[in-house]
C-alpha cells in the first residue's frame, strides 16, 4: 500500500483518488504535483491488472466489506478521479458529491458516458485523446504492410516448408483514406505519408494550416462515398457518436475499389460487421485489420476468426508498456491548469 500523509492544506488543496492501478513511480509523481494535493490511492482497492497499462484489471475482482467501506469513503471525498470507474459513475451524484473533474485513462468513452449519465451531471471530463497516436500509427502502418506484403502466404508457405519466390506490391503510392482526424489520425496520416502513401483525410471541422499539411487531400464525411472508389485502405479512427455509427455499411464497401484494406481502430459500431464479412468472403476486400468488434470480446462462433485476409487484435494496438506513463504526464498538466482556472486539455465533446 501506498500511503501519504495529510498535511495542513491552503484552501486550494485537492484530492484526488486514483480509481485503478498504477505504478507506485507515477502514483508519487501526482502527489508531488504541488503543495494541497491529497492523493488516495491503494492497489490493493482496484482490480489487478493483467498487463502493462491495463485499467480494466482483471475480471471478476471484488473487493472484502472493508475494503469497500473504505473505497466508497474516498469516493465521498475526491474531488478529481484519475481514471472513470464505470461501476460506480451512475450513482456519482449521491456517492462522489464533491466530484469536479475525472480524467479518463480512454479516448472514445462518450457512449459510457452517456450510458452512466454522466453527461448530465455537471462533472467536467476530459479523455486520453492523443496518448494513444504513436502507437495505433505504427499498428496502422504493420496492419497495410501485413496484407500488402501478403505476409498470411508467406507464413503459409513457411510452415509447408516451401521456398517459391514471388513478385509482390509495394505500400509506396497506394491512397488511404483516413477517417478521424483528431490526434490518433493525423498522427497516422503523418506515418502513412512518410512511407509514400497518397493520404486523404475525412473530417467534419476545418483543418488548422498545420493539420491540412499532414494530408494529401482534406474532405468532410458528406464526400466519403466519393473519395472510396480511389482508396485502396480505408482506416477508421473516428469517435463513436449518433453520426458514425454505422457509417461504413454494405454500399459503402462495395465502392471501395476490389482487393481494398479496411483497418477499425476506432469502435466497432462504426461499420456493419455482416457487410464487412461478406465482402471478405466474397473476395472484393483484400483483407481487414480489427482491432476492435460490434461485440468484445469476438464471440467465438464469429467467421472473421476463420477468414485468412482477416487480422484481428483484441482491443489492444493502443496499449504499450509506456501508456501510464504519458497518461500521468497528461494528468499532472491537467491539474496545473485545474488549479489554476486555466482551461483543460482533451475536454470530452460529446
Amino acid at each position: 500500500m501506498l500511503a501519504f500523509p495529510v498535511m495542513p492544506t491552503p484552501p486550494d488543496d485537492v484530492t484526488v483518488l486514483i480509481t485503478s492501478f498504477l505504478e507506485p513511480e507515477h502514483v508519487r509523481r501526482i502527489a508531488a504535483a504541488g503543495a494541497g494535493v491529497r492523493v488516495l490511492y491503494d492497489p490493493q482497492l482496484v482490480a489487478p491488472p493483467r498487463f502493462a497499462s491495463d485499467h480494466s484489471g482483471r475480471p471478476g475482482f471484488r473487493r472484502t466489506p472493508d475494503q469497500e467501506a473504505r473505497y466508497l469513503g474516498w469516493l465521498a471525498e475526491a474531488d478529481v478521479h484519475f481514471d472513470l470507474d464505470a461501476e460506480f459513475a451512475p450513482a456519482f451524484p449521491t456517492l462522489a458529491p464533491r466530484l469536479r473533474w475525472i480524467q479518463a485513462t480512454s479516448s472514445g468513452i462518450g457512449p459510457l458516458v452517456r450510458r452512466t449519465g454522466l453527461d448530465r451531471s455537471g462533472v467536467t471530463i476530459t479523455n486520453a485523446a492523443g496518448i494513444h497516436a504513436v502507437p495505433l500509427a505504427e499498428h496502422v502502418l504493420l496492419a497495410l504492410l501485413y496484407f500488402v506484403k501478403d505476409v498470411p502466404a508467406r507464413l503459409r508457405e513457411q510452415r509447408a516448408h516451401v521456398w517459391t519466390r514471388h513478385s509482390g506490391r509495394e505500400l509506396h503510392g497506394l491512397t488511404a483514406t483516413v477517417v478521424g482526424l483528431g490526434a490518433v489520425g493525423l498522427e497516422v496520416a503523418r506515418t502513412l505519408r512518410s512511407a509514400g502513401v497518397h493520404v486523404i483525410g475525412i473530417r467534419r471541422s476545418p483543418l488548422t494550416a498545420d493539420e491540412a499539411n499532414r494530408v494529401d487531400e482534406a474532405a468532410t464525411p458528406a464526400h466519403l462515398r466519393e473519395i472510396l472508389p480511389r482508396s485502396d485502405a480505408l482506416v477508421l479512427i473516428a469517435p463513436h457518436t449518433r453520426e458514425t455509427e454505422g457509417m461504413i455499411g454494405a454500399t459503402e464497401l462495395a465502392l471501395l475499389p476490389p482487393g481494398a484494406i479496411v483497418v477499425n481502430i476506432a469502435r466497432g459500431a462504426l461499420i456493419d460487421e455482416g457487410a464487412l464479412i461478406d465482402g471478405l468472403q466474397r473476395g472484393h476486400l483484400g483483407g481487414a485489420a480489427l482491432d476492435v468488434a460490434a461485440v468484445e470480446p469476438l464471440p467465438a462462433d464469429s467467421p472473421l476468426w476463420d477468414l485468412p485476409n482477416v487480422l484481428i487484435t483484441p482491443h489492444s494496438a493502443a496499449t504499450v508498456a509506456r501508456e501510464n506513463e504519458r497518461l500521468t504526464d497528461l494528468f499532472v498538466e491537467n491539474l496545473r491548469r485545474y488549479r489554476a482556472g486555466e482551461p483543460l486539455r482533451n475536454l470530452l465533446k460529446l
